[in-house]
């Protein structure tokens, strides 16, 4: 379900090349992760069957036809938000992918290194965890233990990592603190939270 669209009567389409009739430029954007995945254009008509359908259409400048991203792969891109930029020229779609993006089977078309969005990842990686419990798995047993186990673990990881800080090296400081980091996020499931809502509560003290 799109949870947020925009009015097609304020995009400028005015400034298609004569020559294509292509649309706009379209900047696709992992809606989990925030990686940047794909560009693509889109006229009216294929932003209208986008977000009437909720899956990423393009006007393809190689078919020239509206192309629905997926629809021989059936590696969708559902739309989560759209977005238009201050030219109202340019179009941001947040959208959910399936499976890789790029028709070379990567997971975007650039080749941007993937650690810089792990942390988001591993959040999603918990939230499976939860979603398809895996008998055996640490998560499944932490669970099976409550929440004051995992709350006492976030506790011992950080006193840990102020004692890597102060007295161990730097490899065993980047362990213990990717140990918290991961506990926390586990926490933070546990509660019903995610890394969005503390981003929003750094995001409004700093203002």
């Amino acid at each position: 379900m799109i949870e947020k669209k925009i009015d097609i009567s304020q995009i400028d389409f005015g400034k298609t090349p004569p020559s294509g009739g292509w649309g706009v430029p379209v900047i696709i954007q992992d809606y989990k992760t925030l990686e940047v995945v794909m560009l693509g254009y889109m006229n009216a008509e294929a932003l209208e069957k986008t977000q009437a359908e909720g899956k990423v259409t393009f006007f393809s400048r190689s078919k020239n036809r509206l192309w629905t991203k997926g629809e021989t792969s059936n590696n969708f891109l559902y739309v989560k938000e759209l977005f238009v930029d201050c030219d109202n020229d340019t179009i941001l779609i947040k959208a959910d992918a399936v499976g890789p993006t790029c028709h070379t089977g990567s997971r975007s078309c650039f080749k941007t290194e993937y650690n810089q969005n792990f942390i988001f990842e591993l959040e999603n990686i918990i939230t499976d965890r939860y979603e398809n419990p895996v008998e055996g798995s640490y998560i499944n047993k932490m669970r099976s233990k409550g929440l004051n186990k995992i709350a006492q673990k976030v506790g011992e990881e950080g006193v840990e990592t102020v004692i890597a800080a102060l007295a161990e090296t730097e490899e065993e400081l980047i362990g213990e603190a990717s140990d918290l980091i991961f506990h926390l996020l586990f926490l933070l499931k546990e509660k019903g939270l995610s890394i969005q809502d503390i981003a929003k509560n750094l995001e409004s003290r700093h203002k």
